[in-house]
């Protein structure tokens, strides 16, 4: 048997990550999220992604300077965009932080099934968090990014706590020296900052690993097997999804679900459709609305990404650029992007494995991107 071209003490660099991006299972524990009867995607009129230009050059130029292994356009529901320059069809990909839409998506399922309360108070569904930030927030400010904790998204940290958070989740090597806790463990003990709850978008991923565990308490099931029954076989996926688990079986629902690339079109057109697919109501569509309308921009121009949208807001995993469109996006680092545009019926997505974990002047270009791609279509 060959060797792997990757390992868990690189498989988020390059070139390792050209490789392990789309073969995430073979490297981490993870849980199928089943799918069900595939919705077919129906072809229209082909769009010439080389003749649609914006500051930074052709779109097709650009999907090659910015590593791109899949990227696919919808027009009204129809496929008119497809291209995989490092991936196939089917293989599944690792949307990162694109898993936190994912997951608030399958919060408002909830939500309208009545088994979870937003307003709530975390404790009511997680005791067990009662010594950290989390024992003083509601659901609501786990979903909005409005904990105020003492952590910091440090991608590049090896030895503080966010080292210390990727050891827990099994996304980096067993260290001694950071711990032998597992992720739920290592979330109940997230410090409280200096702050108030509420006050100011603060981007940080145990919120919404968080959010996973919460989902998985008032349902009373797994997690792969709930987005399994809510989401990916409602949906008509035609690809079984996956998602990462520590070693005691906990979902990494901040990034470590894996889809395919139509799949992940199939999940953006539901939410541009008003949580409908397949002539079926996935998500409610009150929920939908909301996150389309809702966010304090106040507490968006207090954050650290207004150079991303500068009139922006974040409503349950999601952002939102508050445009005349009405465009919201799903944004992973590495490049992993869900648009939609509801003015003009668009939903894209796109895969990559961009060297850095994040660079802000690609991310400003995706964004600019993805609306010449909108107005060249509509």
């Amino acid at each position: 048997m060959s060797q792997k071209p990757a390992d868990l003490s690189n498989w988020r660099s390059p070139p390792h990550n050209r490789w392990s991006f789309s073969h995430v299972d073979e490297l981490i524990a993870t849980a199928t999220i089943a799918h069900g009867t595939a919705v077919p995607l129906p072809s229209g009129p082909a769009l010439d992604l080389a003749r649609v230009q914006f500051s930074s050059g052709s779109v097709a130029d650009f999907l090659v300077a910015s590593s791109t292994d899949g990227f696919l356009v919808l027009h009204k529901g129809r496929l008119v965009a497809e291209t995989y320059p490092n991936m196939g069809p089917w293989a599944r990909h690792i949307l990162f932080s694109v898993s936190k839409s994912v997951t608030g998506a399958l919060a408002g399922v909830l939500v309208g099934e009545g088994k979870l309360d937003p307003d709530a108070p975390v404790l009511r569904y997680l005791p067990e968090v009662k010594a950290s930030a989390y024992g003083t927030c509601t659901v609501r400010h786990v979903l909005d990014m409005t904990v105020d904790l003492d952590f910091v998204e440090n991608y590049l940290d090896t030895m503080g706590d966010f080292a210390r958070y990727r050891v827990s989740t099994g996304w980096n090597p067993p260290n001694a020296a950071l711990g032998t806790a597992g992720l739920h463990e290592f979330l109940a003990t997230v410090k409280p900052g200096a702050g108030r709850h509420g006050e100011k978008f603060y981007y940080v991923s145990p919120n919404s690993d968080l959010l996973g565990w919460i989902l998985e308490r008032a349902a009373g099931q797994p997690l792969a097997q709930l987005m399994a029954e809510k989401l990916w076989q409602p949906l008509g996926a035609e690809v079984d999804a996956f998602v990462t688990v520590d070693a005691k079986g906990a979902a990494r629902t901040a990034g470590g679900i894996n889809t395919s690339l139509r799949d992940l079109a199939r999940f953006g057109e539901m939410m541009r459709n008003h949580g409908r697919a397949g002539g079926r109501q996935v998500v409610p569509a009150e929920w939908v609305q909301d996150i389309r309308e809702n966010g304090s921009r106040e507490a968006w121009a207090r954050g650290s990404m207004t150079h991303l949208f500068p009139q922006g807001s974040y409503r349950s995993k999601w952002y939102k650029a508050n445009d005349a469109d009405g465009s919201f996006f799903a944004i992973g680092i590495h490049g992993q992007w869900i648009y939609v545009n509801p003015a003009r019926q668009v939903t894209a997505v796109k895969f990559s494995s961009q060297p850095e974990p994040v660079v802000d002047a690609i991310e400003v270009a995706c964004v600019e991107m993805f609306g010449a791609i909108a107005r060249a279509l509509g």
